[in-house]
């Protein structure tokens, strides 16, 4: 497979929503917020997730990276250049799931990893769920090493009154 990363260009919004959407369910802290919940502020976890990715792209599109293979965007990945700390961070990985298991999701992290050097990042970091099998098999294999657990807690507010 012949696979090319690029920069992203606003034009590729509308496909990595595409790609979030059809990956994120199982492993999203806003899709296990729904489950428990129901949709927040008559949104539903989908379009807090489309609106996460929106973010990404706005904050640091030079950082947004995509893999094209067989003439489309198989995968992307955001990153956030923080030159205080010096930590690269890396908010979101997704690969089609018509493209899982190709080794899509390393190329775009070595591809993170390249542009945290040359941007003089002294680290990268990567979140996960305990729920994102992939990843806690990935991150490590990559070089990433857990530094922590952290357990996310929602209450439903009143409206004041």
């Amino acid at each position: 497979m012949m696979l090319t990363i690029r920069v992203y260009t606003p034009a590729d919004l509308p496909r990595l929503i595409e790609i979030t959407l059809s990956t994120f369910q199982p492993v999203s802290i806003d899709a296990n917020i729904e489950k428990i919940f129901g949709p927040v502020g008559g949104n539903d976890w989908k379009a807090r997730k489309a609106r996460a990715i929106e973010e990404d792209c706005e904050i640091n599109p030079s950082g947004v990276f995509l893999a094209e293979a067989e003439g489309t965007v198989a995968g992307y990945i955001t990153t956030v250049l923080d030159r205080r700390t010096l930590i690269g961070r890396i908010p979101n990985l997704a690969v089609d799931p018509g493209f899982q298991g190709q080794g899509i999701g390393h190329e775009l992290i070595t591809h993170a990893l390249r542009y945290f050097r040359e941007n003089g990042m002294a680290m990268a970091k990567i979140e996960t769920l305990a729920q994102n099998e992939r990843g806690q098999r990935l991150y490590p294999k990559m070089g990433f090493t857990e530094v922590a657990r952290q357990v996310h807690y929602v209450m439903p507010l009143e409206p004041p009154g």
